[in-house]
């Protein structure tokens, strides 16, 4: 049973999980983590490569929050399931959305492929002409967005390395014998091992990786060939045209036959991460009520528990949609200064929330052997229950307002209030101290801590959506 003694006051300091005890529980949390996923084999696709990492990497943080208990008469509110159908049927929408896409590349290399099967632009480009066929390979993507920046980064590595290497070569040729090969030898050892390192920059490597890789590509290319052909120039310009030819084509048909917004993929999985967590919460409220585990009491932890991991592995998914969305022109609700990194601030404060969730779980499950009849006399229960319910209606209507675009202020205000008036009456559940004996032999249920963290969070991401919702213009609704 995880029960600890703490012979201070919570609100002077609350950090109580220390030594053998966090050590303990950042175990139990990194096993049931790692068993969660291997058992509920439901990870999303674009997060394997991080579910592995995250199961021996969960860390619990504990910050003090100070609040100001407020008088406002709190009402149980209703649960809601606003976004449930969202998440729920993102599997089929992505599943058409992936058969468009397929149609999508290969409607355009039928297109391109007409530039190498035509006589008429055979006989003016040559064989050069393949060039516009591996940029639609390489260059379309799943997003517009990623499409665009895929595209313009390999006609800028083109251009600069085809110029840099057209230079070299044309130096070249001014040698003659075994120094031509030594000066083509050093620029290609000297640029192609500066273009690498740069490459490992982290800043270049999120935005600007296959534009360095495309130009060390075509600085080699050029100036090696450079040395053995006469008419370098016209190679070159032959291949941009052809690269500009392919480009234009993946961008037309990326922005305008049934077009995937990068946006709009960050968009509605920020308001679908909201729904997560929150059925996540009623999930804790779920086996809280009720001691005996039965079957589908276990199904529904472990989807709770899936749910907080599939937000906590998000992080990259969530950078990457973002850096594409910003390369992405006016498009339906999305203006040219959309705040996108909000999105990246308010991913970061979900998996936040979604470590105190999966703690609480741990807590909960871990004090079964506490007597129900303890609960009730200390009245945890009936806290318990009306905290976690207005936090799970509180992140629903969150991630409702972001999904519709729409302000969350004065709602906001009200919440945030109750939030307040809930953590003032979880922490005087707390003993406030052991002179007197406290509850219980003056110990306190550790999940009644990580509630009150829990409360303090959703409260900071209510005033952060409020703050998202005026720098992106939306309304009142």
């Amino acid at each position: 049973m995880l029960v600890h003694t703490f012979p201070r006051h919570p609100h002077i300091n609350r950090h109580f999980i220390c030594n053998q005890a966090s050590q303990e529980l950042k175990l139990v949390i990194s096993l049931h983590s790692l068993s969660v996923v291997m058992d509920s084999k439901m990870a999303l696709p674009a997060d394997d490569s991080n579910s592995s990492r995250l199961s021996n990497s969960v860390a619990i943080t504990f910050a003090e929050t100070e609040t100001n208990a407020g008088t406002v008469v709190m009402n149980k509110p209703n649960r809601r399931g606003c976004l449930r159908t969202l998440s729920r049927g993102s599997g089929v929408v992505t599943d058409n959305k992936k058969l468009l896409h397929s149609g999508k590349v290969g409607l355009a290399l039928v297109l391109v492929s007409l530039l190498y099967m035509l006589e008429v632009i055979h006989d003016r480009l040559g064989d050069n002409a393949m060039w516009a066929v591996m940029t639609v390979v390489v260059v379309f993507e799943f997003t517009s967005g990623a499409t665009i920046s895929k595209g313009v980064n390999r006609f800028i590595g083109t251009i600069l390395g085809g110029g840099l290497g057209y230079l070299v070569a044309l130096l070249a040729q001014q040698i003659s014998g075994a120094g031509r090969v030594v000066a083509i030898g050093t620029s290609l050892y000297i640029f192609g091992a500066a273009g690498t390192y740069t490459r490992m920059v982290p800043g270049v490597k999120k935005k600007y990786d296959y534009g360095v890789l495309i130009f060390i590509l075509t600085f080699s290319l050029v100036a090696v060939s450079g040395v053995r052909e006469d008419e370098i120039i016209k190679i070159a310009s032959d291949r941009l045209w052809s690269i500009c030819v392919g480009f234009a084509i993946c961008l037309f048909i990326s922005l305008f036959v049934f077009p995937v917004w990068a946006g709009n993929e960050l968009h509605d999985s920020m308001a679908a991460k909201f729904d997560k967590l929150a059925s996540s919460i009623e999930g804790c409220l779920e086996e809280h009520s009720n001691r005996n585990m039965d079957e589908n009491m276990e199904k529904r932890t472990t989807d709770s528990f899936a749910g907080c991991l599939s937000v906590l592995t998000s992080k990259t998914t969530d950078g990457t949609l973002a850096n594409f969305a910003r390369w992405e022109p006016w498009h339906g609700r999305f203006g040219l200064n959309h705040p996108w990194n909000k999105y990246l601030q308010i991913g970061e404060l979900l998996r936040q929330l979604a470590t105190f969730v999966i703690s609480f779980e741990v807590c909960l499950q871990s004090e079964k052997k506490v007597s129900a009849k303890y609960l009730v006399t200390v009245g945890i229960n009936e806290h318990y229950e009306t905290t976690c319910s207005l936090l799970a209606y509180t992140m629903r209507e969150l991630g409702d307002r972001i999904y519709k675009m729409a302000r969350y202020d004065q709602e906001g205000e009200a919440v945030t209030s109750k939030l307040r008036t809930l953590r003032s009456e979880l922490c005087s559940q707390m003993p406030l101290s052991n002179q007197n004996g406290g509850t219980n032999g003056g110990e306190t249920p550790s999940s009644l801590y990580v509630l009150a963290e829990i409360v303090d969070k959703v409260e900071e991401i209510v005033r952060e959506v409020d703050k998202f919702g005026k720098t992106a213009g939306y309304t009142r609704k």
